[in-house]
C-alpha cells in the first residue's frame, strides 16, 4: 500500500499568535485538498494558552506579573485547559486529513501518545500514559501535554513536550487544571541538555511510523 506523503518542516522560535494563523490558513488549505497532509514542528517565545474549556482560576500570574516574566497570554480553539509554552519545548502541530481511515479523535490523541512514548524511548526514558488524562507521563510528572482541535476531519494544535523547558514558568499556572502532579522534561531525565531539532527529528521519524505516512521534509 503507498504511504500517503506528510510534508513536515522546523520552524525555530516563532511568536504563537504567528503560528496560530498559519496553522489555520494551512487547515483551510488541507481541507480544500489544495496541499498534502503537513506537521510543524517548532518552539514558542513565553506565552500562557487557554483551551476552549480554560478555567481561568488556573492561571496564578496576575497581569502585571506576566509582563514581569514575559509571558503572553493567549486564547485558543484546541481542547484543553490552561498550558504554558516556551523556548525548549518542542511543539508539534499536525495538519492531517484523517478521512477516510481514521475518523476517530480518541484514537488520534493516542496514536500522537504513542509518537511521543517511542521518542522518549530513544533518550532511554520510559514514558507511559495515565488513565483519564491526556498526555504522556513518567511517574506523576507530565512530559508531553496534548490538546488537539479537529474540524471535518482535519486536525489543528497538537503536543507540547518538554525538552529543556525552564520548568520554573510551570508555577505560573495549574497546568492542564491538575492540581496533584508535577511537570518533568527530558533533560532533567535524562541528566544533560538534550538537542531540541534532533528530538525533533526522532518525533518525524515516530510520527510517519505511526500514522503510515512518508514524512517529506521541506526546505
Amino acid at each position: 500500500m503507498q504511504l500517503r506523503v506528510c510534508e513536515t518542516s522546523y520552524l525555530g522560535l516563532i511568536p504563537y499568535a504567528e503560528a496560530h494563523e498559519l496553522q489555520q490558513c494551512l487547515v483551510d488549505k488541507r481541507k480544500a485538498d489544495e496541499i498534502e497532509d503537513r506537521f510543524l514542528q517548532l518552539e514558542h517565545p513565553h506565552v500562557i494558552t487557554l483551551g476552549r474549556a480554560a478555567d481561568r482560576a488556573n492561571i496564578l500570574a496576575d497581569e502585571e506579573m506576566r509582563a514581569r516574566f514575559g509571558v503572553e497570554l493567549f486564547e485558543t480553539g484546541r481542547g484543553g485547559d490552561v498550558t504554558y509554552h516556551g523556548p525548549g519545548q518542542l511543539v508539534g502541530y499536525p495538519i492531517i486529513k484523517l478521512a477516510p481511515d481514521r475518523c476517530d479523535v480518541r484514537k488520534y490523541v493516542r496514536d500522537l501518545e504513542e509518537v511521543l512514548i517511542r521518542t522518549a524511548a530513544d533518550f532511554g526514558v520510559k514514558a507511559e500514559r495515565i488513565d483519564g488524562l491526556t498526555g504522556i507521563w513518567v511517574g506523576d510528572e507530565k512530559l508531553a501535554a496534548i490538546g488537539v482541535r479537529i474540524s471535518r476531519w482535519v486536525t489543528m494544535h497538537g503536543f507540547a513536550f518538554n525538552v529543556t523547558t525552564d520548568l520554573d514558568y510551570f508555577k505560573l499556572i495549574i497546568p492542564c487544571g491538575i492540581r496533584d502532579h508535577g511537570v518533568t522534561s527530558l533533560n532533567k531525565l535524562v541528566g544533560e541538555d538534550v538537542d531540541v531539532r534532533t528530538v525533533a527529528e526522532n518525533v518525524n521519524r515516530h510520527f510517519g511510523e505511526v500514522f503510515n505516512r512518508e514524512m517529506k521534509t521541506l526546505q
